[in-house]
């Protein structure tokens, strides 16, 4: 194999989640599901959002970009993976795996960002529900997803630059169905020390931030909650963030359980099948979270596909 740039290699080896060749025509089938399953979702939730009047506010244009968002997130991996299953290739070029690495990182900052965006539009709603539209107006909305944005692209920009100083001496086999960032800085040959460092920095930054604004945004709402008088009005409050919060419990404990998994079994294996939950299974589950028990989400659903509507 002929090195066509300065970091000794042209291309990297994908492993998958199995080398077993059995399994491959399942993990075909089951992948491509799942694939088409989050696609088609979500975007039936933004053609639901953006038809209906009804569902032109701060919390449904956030849910909007989420599934626009999550749309991204899995087609950054997935079609690649079923590419190579199908022609029976691990190979990924060196270009590929860098822009591959690229917009996964921006689309995963994204995500968690618009998350947080969300537990703040919940925890307006609910503490100040008088000045809810006065604070969440158009232009602080479009602000917010354009800020998170920004942030994302610039984090995945850095991260990315810092990869192309690399040097990588041999055929680099990645245990993985897509190139994520700690698995390719962990098989170069010249000093990751600066990449180490940054990776971390973004990850406590991008990552630990979004997280502390969430639990101190939950923290006020479950305060608010406990001081109305009536449980109907309790359970009302709750409701409108009980799907919020079961996609960040989703979102957080899947990614969480990647590096856990990983770090308890010191098997790269193991993380790889552990990140199927929030890079396939949470952008696959997230339209069904928010349209099983959202009344406003099934009408404008219905109306889609020529149902009627009760």
């Amino acid at each position: 194999m002929e090195p066509d740039n300065d970091t000794g290699i042209s291309e990297f080896l994908l492993l998958g989640l199995s080398n077993k060749p059995e399994l491959q025509p399942l993990l075909f089938g089951l992948f491509l599901s799942m694939y088409l399953i989050a696609v088609f979702g979500n975007l039936l939730l933004i053609l639901a959002v953006s038809s209906d009047f009804h569902l032109h506010t701060p919390m449904y244009f956030f849910l909007a970009n989420l599934s626009f968002v999550d749309i991204c997130f899995t087609s950054t991996t997935i079609p690649k993976m079923l590419w190579n299953i199908q022609t029976q290739s691990k190979v990924i070029s060196y270009e590929g795996c860098i822009m591959q690495m690229y917009f996964f990182i921006i689309f995963a900052d994204w995500d968690d960002f618009l998350l947080t965006v969300m537990a703040y539009d919940r925890f307006v709603a609910i503490c100040h529900p008088l000045r809810y539209m006065a604070i969440m107006n158009p232009r602080l909305c479009g602000l917010l997803v354009l800020v998170s944005w920004i942030i994302s692209a610039l984090n995945s920009l850095l991260q990315s630059l810092m990869v192309l100083r690399l040097s990588f001496c041999t055929e680099v086999e990645i245990p993985h169905f897509f190139c994520e960032l700690n698995q390719v800085i962990g098989h170069a040959c010249s000093d990751t020390f600066l990449n180490d460092v940054m990776m971390t920095f973004g990850i406590l930054l991008l990552g630990g931030a979004p997280l502390a604004g969430i639990l101190y945004s939950y923290s006020k709402i479950v305060s608010s909650i406990r001081k109305i008088p009536s449980a109907q009005g309790k359970y009302k409050a709750f409701s409108t963030c009980a799907s919020h919060l079961s996609i960040v419990s989703l979102f957080y404990c899947t990614s969480l359980g990647v590096y856990l998994s990983s770090a308890a079994t010191q098997s790269s294996h193991a993380g790889a099948v552990a990140s199927v939950m929030y890079t396939v299974v949470t952008p696959m589950l997230n339209p069904f979270i928010y349209s099983l028990r959202n009344k406003d989400i099934k009408r404008a659903l219905k109306r889609i596909i020529g149902a009627p509507v009760m």
